[in-house]
């Protein structure tokens, strides 16, 4: 019997790249609920209770509220908002960061996706704290340039306004507070004793994303050492020969791809380490696929755009 899978969320811009992965698979049967009861929460009880998997892409109040409504003990549920990120009752949905990370999600009942800021720091700055290249109280840097699809519908139709704003041709930095929704996921699965200073910057480009991570004192060369070998063999995270195959990094370089690359850049006393990804690939809907497959014991890769 194949697995039901429900999109609690189907309309938003993760939910709809999540059904873009899995609508053409015949290896699933996708749970369709009716365009006019997709709000009715009985309607919904019913879904969420029916599927072996759930992905959640709601706002958090919303995502809380659809895991209450789950009855059962068997219903799957790989959550994409921010609610459950650091719930200790949730897994984090990164399978590459340890043989333990990766077991827990093929084993999870709930599964929190990670965020796409978030996916790039800590790609960079896990296995560095985990190898003890980085001390857990290292004060780190980071700033990540987005397409301006992450922010959702809204955002999207501004940024594609003909008559829209034109300093919006510019990045734009934002979260100024340096309070970012991503924050508490990022110091608490590397173990950070302190939340990074950590500035986000929107782009004039639909999808891609460049998360650069920068250390002072750290030898380049060692971190790129650390990160290749951490990395070895993975299908969907691999790192760049030492300083890229280019003296430029594009952040749309991964533009449409599920996969993420890092590249180590620097010398003996100064280094940066960017994860390059797309926002909506490996920074959301392709990481939550890629849970999903795992979920299932399919390969990972299944269904998605390496």
């Amino acid at each position: 019997m194949k697995p039901k899978i429900y999109i609690d969320g189907k309309e938003g811009t993760t939910g709809l790249q999540i059904y873009e992965r899995l609508g053409s698979r015949t290896d699933l049967d996708l749970l369709l609920i009716d365009e006019d009861k997709r709000k009715d929460t009985e309607e919904r009880r019913k879904f969420l209770n029916a599927a072996n998997i759930v992905f959640l892409c709601l706002p958090d109040a919303a995502a809380r509220e659809a895991v209450a409504l789950i009855e059962n003990d068997t219903t799957r549920v790989i959550d994409a908002s921010t609610a459950h990120r650091i719930d200790p009752d949730w897994d984090y949905g990164f399978a590459e960061l340890s043989k333990a990370h990766r077991a827990a999600i093929v084993n999870s009942l709930r599964v929190a996706n990670p965020g796409c800021h978030a996916s790039g720091f800590i790609s960079s700055v896990y296995p560095l704290v985990a190898h003890d290249v980085l001390s857990p109280d290292y004060a780190l840097t980071c700033s990540s340039l987005t397409g301006y699809s992450g922010g959702g519908k809204k955002l999207i139709a501004e940024y594609e306004d003909e008559a829209r704003d034109p300093r919006h041709a510019s990045h734009r930095i934002y979260g100024l507070n340096l309070q970012h929704k991503h924050l508490p996921e990022m110091q608490h699965i590397c173990g950070l004793t302190e939340a990074p200073v950590f500035v986000p910057i929107l782009g004039d480009f639909y999808k891609g994303m460049a998360t650069t991570v920068m250390l002072l004192g750290v030898d380049a060369h060692r971190v790129h050492e650390t990160l290749a070998q951490h990395y070895a063999g993975q299908k969907l995270v691999s790192v760049a020969p030492f300083g890229g195959e280019e003296p430029v990094i594009y952040a749309n370089t991964l533009a449409g791809h599920d996969s993420m690359q890092l590249i180590v850049c620097g010398h003996e006393s100064q280094t940066i380490v960017t994860a390059l990804f797309d926002n909506l690939g490996k920074g959301a809907s392709g990481a939550a696929v890629q849970n999903m497959n795992l979920m299932l014991g399919l390969d990972e890769t299944t269904g998605l755009n390496l």
